[in-house]
């Protein structure tokens, strides 16, 4: 068995920032970017398209032990960062409604949880990652080298995830997103198995009023604090 390489863990809530985030610290660092929440997206992706149950969890479950996932840098397609499942790309796929409407029922699962974690361990063997989610630092690598938790206001991630729909040629209030985000935060929040919070050891970032190169700067600093710079590099 391989050994985990250096994890860099970045949490918090949807609309947070986090992803935008995520992938530009990694690749700053030369470093993977591995999106778990996209996992669970893709995992809700084929189970409608089988025709499985979104409570059916046994079923859910075997189809996660299933998924050969990957994650790819392709700097030709944008975005370049690319989720491969059975070897199909389902980048733009899984953000689609439908999908982001069901997949924090399909996530609450904990024998889904407890696969995807596996998977999530496996894909950091060998390397150094930068994974975000929301139990990252909390369930997935407790240990993880930094943990850092990105939040913002509602009213700034709702027009964050508004502007995003739009772009994709959704056409959403402001309002009717922040009703769904405060929802999904209850969900997410309130479940079981790894709910969404902060690691008493996570770097806490407020985003409201950050744009995403300060975000990112701040990061970097705070991990040339604990290391030289030669030593973050991928190697």
């Amino acid at each position: 068995m391989k050994g985990i390489g250096r994890v860099i863990a970045v949490d918090g809530p949807a609309g947070s920032g986090k992803s935008t985030v995520a992938q530009l610290l990694s690749r700053k660092l030369g470093y993977t970017y591995i999106d778990t929440g996209a996992m669970y997206r893709a995992l809700t992706l084929l189970a409608m398209r089988e025709g499985i149950g979104m409570d059916d969890e046994a079923a859910l479950a075997s189809l996660a032990r299933r998924m050969v996932i990957e994650f790819v840098l392709d700097e030709s397609k944008e975005p370049p960062h690319r989720l491969l499942i059975n070897g199909e790309d389902l980048t733009r796929e899984v953000r689609g409604r439908e999908v982001t409407a069901r997949v924090s029922q399909v996530s609450a699962h904990p024998a889904v949880r407890r696969e995807m974690v596996r998977k999530q361990r496996e894909l950091a063997e060998g390397g150094d990652v930068v994974m975000e989610g929301r139990d990252i630092g909390t369930a997935v690598f407790p240990s993880a080298y930094a943990k850092y938790f990105i939040t913002a206001s509602v009213e700034a991630r709702a027009r964050r995830r508004r502007d995003d729909l739009l772009r994709e040629g959704y056409s959403v209030s402001e309002e009717s997103v922040e009703r769904e985000l405060i929802k999904r935060d209850i969900r997410d929040a309130s479940r079981k198995t790894s709910p969404l919070m902060r690691a008493s050891d996570a770097v806490a970032i407020d985003t409201t009023a950050m744009g995403v190169e300060e975000v990112v700067e701040m990061i970097m600093k705070d991990l040339m604090s604990r290391s030289g710079l030669d030593d973050l590099s991928a190697g």
